[in-house]
């Protein structure tokens, strides 16, 4: 198994998610495709490869998904954005409006910070030290 393909990410409605993490966070859209009753969309960080892991924002469709919404991970960091300029985008995040948890630290290992997305899911966005 050569790499993981695409990770899911549960969310109420496609495009207000398709607005936060494509017009808010910069995120390049790879596929929207529309099926009777299904709906594929995947989106993957500016600048990623074309070969690089995508999130698949999957619709919530039963009360149990809908529970669990924003909390896939208990509460804990649930997708670790790295970036190589980390007070650019950190600065063109806070512009857009994106809620930080934590502020910027320096770490042994690099700068971090800790944002939630809109549906509260918390995300490091980290640039490491060589």
């Amino acid at each position: 198994m050569p790499r993981l393909a695409h990770i899911s990410l549960l969310v109420r409605d496609y495009d207000e998610a398709f607005a936060f993490y494509v017009d808010k966070l910069g995120f390049t859209l790879v596929e929207d495709k529309q099926e009777p009753n299904k709906r594929w969309v995947t989106i993957r960080p500016p600048g990623a490869p074309l070969d690089a892991t995508t999130i698949l924002l999957a619709r919530a469709s039963t009360p149990e998904q809908l529970a669990v919404v924003g909390g896939q991970t208990g509460g804990r960091v649930f997708l670790f954005l790295e970036t190589d300029d980390f007070q650019r985008d950190y600065d063109r995040f806070t512009s857009n409006g994106v809620e930080w948890v934590r502020p910027p630290a320096k770490m042994d290992y690099g700068t971090v910070a800790v944002f939630k997305d809109l549906y509260g899911n918390q995300w490091d966005l980290i640039e490491r030290v060589d």
